[in-house]
């Protein structure tokens, strides 16, 4: 896993772009031969986090259309389709064929066609006497989105499919289920086939995640069996067991506290307070903001490319503010300096030569320094909404109240308090601290929640949904909240306002500086525990699969991992993800290399969460 999951998918799909030929390893000895796109809902999802329009431009793409739109025949231009096999799309291409709208097709699956819809291509192809014109047929397998280097899902319009409500309702028929794992096991399998490696499965027992692990170890084994169309024969992974990844399956339900959690940190503020979707932000949820103009109701894409944005997505949102300010000043540094050269120059000092050579360095750097500017104008207008939703909806007393409860420190405000402050955020929001209080505080019975907060919610208008549903939770989990996190160390004391000068376009006062010693989620305890082989009870009951032994769980691997990809079914959260990159980074500074991808079915905030709540807790 040496190569990140979102380069090795990269790398598949431009040599789709390329008439599924290998580009040539000289990128100016061939000139891209020019085409046009056409993809599902699906195909855009995958496509867009992983080429920008000028990429997409060098690599001979001059048009990228949606297949369920109407498209004007374009009959000297050859066409690549990125689709899924469903009847519906492949009624479409039949369409198209019949009306001869491209010169050839080359056709890619986003995941393996049925042979009954390719049967059907082949009797429109014949009706439409065409079949000289496709060139290609492909099964891609890249049915899943690639979002970072570490970190992918399954779904992102589509997500109701695989979602926590569609796989814990109560009405959920085993046909149904059956569909929803099937979609999961298929993603899987295409990241482990898209990566090249054959993985090691562990799983807790009795979940939906052994559901899937069962599967994907037959998925997998079959495909080993059959030596001629095995799609593992290039397998990346060493032949020495140890080396091979570890896939960690995890359901949802292993812990509901974390997704709910309000965070601090940037690129999961932005997921929890605004729509961060596929590396995109949307800042129209801004409108509602005193003095809010058209102009701030803007989307932003947070390029891989971003310098700032990498560095920075994964510190606490006190230090990324600090650290906006000063890129503005050494940008105004580096722009007072070109301008003072040039002023020089102008003037014809004594140093007329080196002032010239020195503005000459100087104006070479002018692309560079023009990017920066802005990216971190993009940044400037991002984290000033995102601090002013922090200070309307108190995010920062939220944050700091949940912390210390998922620690066991004694609160300053008592959860009612905040319950009846009309300033502090929204009705979910509260809801979202009242049941991590209820999961983290074992002691706290139904009647306790009945008596003393059913009532206030009430009084507020809350879903009672969502609380009716945790209640069940809690009531059939086996799951100790109140010993998941361990200690947290607080520290509050600092205001933004001391630590940011005067003169930043950052007004932070009254909005805490919350530092708190960095602690392990459970998601992270648990994949520590797996990877390093530590007795615990835990992980001790954990399922063994290797689709590479006759008997799954036959001789096991004693040896600690240095590869594995994490996945949680019923959705993931850019929390845990930086909590698990975190941690990575921790050990690696103590010796111990570790690499990780965080996968999940779809990624989700508290808000998505609570309302799925709410659904599953109406019939309660």
């Amino acid at each position: 896993m040496s190569v990140s999951i979102r380069e090795r998918q990269i790398e598949s799909l431009k040599c789709m772009l390329n008439f599924n030929q290998p580009l040539s390893s000289n990128p100016n000895l061939d000139e891209p031969q020019w085409k046009i796109l056409i993809y599902d809902d699906f195909g855009q999802d995958i496509i867009s986090p992983l080429f920008s329009v000028k990429e997409l431009r060098d690599l001979g793409v001059t048009a990228y259309l949606l297949l369920n739109t109407d498209r004007d025949a374009i009959p000297d231009v050859p066409a690549v389709y990125f689709i899924s096999p469903t009847a519906q799309n492949v009624s479409r291409l039949c369409q198209d064929l019949k009306n001869e709208l491209y010169e050839s097709y080359y056709l890619n699956f986003i995941s393996p066609i049925p042979r009954t819809l390719l049967e059907d291509i082949a009797q429109a192809s014949i009706s439409a006497n065409c079949v000289q014109q496709i060139n290609k047929i492909f099964d891609q397998y890249s049915n899943f989105i690639s979002l970072e280097d570490e970190l992918f899902c399954l779904h992102n319009k589509n997500k109701d499919l695989v979602s926590y409500y569609a796989l814990n309702k109560g009405d959920v028929t085993e046909t149904e289920m059956n569909e929803k794992i099937n979609v999961i096991v298929d993603g899987l399998f295409a990241v482990f086939v898209t990566m090249g490696s054959i993985p090691i499965i562990r799983c807790p027992k009795g979940t939906a995640a052994e559901y899937v692990a069962e599967r994907l170890d037959k998925k997998i084994r079959e495909n080993l069996r059959d030596a001629r169309n095995s799609l593992f024969l290039n397998d990346s992974s060493s032949q020495i067991a140890f080396q091979r990844p570890l896939l960690i399956l995890l359901d949802r339900n292993f812990d509901l506290a974390t997704p709910l959690h309000h965070t601090w940190t940037y690129q999961a503020l932005l997921h929890d307070v605004f729509e961060l979707e596929l590396n995109r932000v949307n800042l129209e949820k801004n409108s509602d903001i005193p003095h809010a103009t058209n102009k701030e109701n803007k989307q932003y894409d947070l390029l891989n490319t971003d310098k700032f944005w990498k560095l920075q997505k994964g510190n606490p949102f006190p230090v990324v503010a600090e650290s906006v300010q000063d890129e503005l000043e050494k940008y105004k540094q580096h722009d007072s300096k070109i301008q003072s050269l040039k002023n020089s120059v102008d003037g014809k000092n004594e140093d007329f030569f080196n002032e010239t050579s020195k503005l000459s360095n100087a104006i070479s750097s002018l692309p560079e320094l023009t990017e920066m500017k802005r990216f971190l104008e993009m940044h400037t207008n991002i984290a000033t909404s995102l601090l002013d939703q922090i200070k309307k909806r108190k995010l920062d007393i939220f944050y700091e109240t949940e912390e210390k409860i998922m620690g066991k420190i004694t609160l300053e405000k008592s959860i009612m308090e905040i319950l009846k402050d009309p300033e502090a955020g929204t009705n979910e929001d509260k809801l979202r601290l009242l049941i991590i209080y209820y999961l983290c505080n074992q002691n706290m019975s139904q009647s306790e929640v009945d008596d003393y907060f059913v009532p206030k919610l009430k009084e507020m208008e809350c879903d009672m949904g969502s609380i009716n549903f945790i209640k069940s939770y809690k009531t059939i989990s086996k799951m100790n909240y109140s010993n998941q996190f361990g200690d947290l160390t607080a520290g509050t004391v600092n205001k933004f306002s001391n630590l940011l000068s005067k003169s930043s376009k950052f007004v932070m006062e009254g909005v805490k500086n919350l530092v708190f010693k960095q602690h392990k989620f459970p998601i992270t305890r648990i994949t520590d525990n797996l990877m390093e082989q530590k007795a615990s009870p835990e992980t001790d009951e954990y399922r063994y699969f290797d689709p590479k032994l006759i008997k799954s769980d036959g001789n096991r691997v004693r040896n600690p991992v240095s590869d594995a990809l994490v996945f949680v079914i019923g959705g993931g959260n850019y929390i845990e993800y930086q909590n698990l990159l975190d941690n990575a980074k921790t050990k690696a500074a103590s010796g111990y290399t570790k690499r990780i991808i965080y996968g999940c079915t779809d990624l989700i905030n508290g808000s998505d969460l609570i309302r799925q709540f709410a659904k599953l807790g109406k019939n309660m």
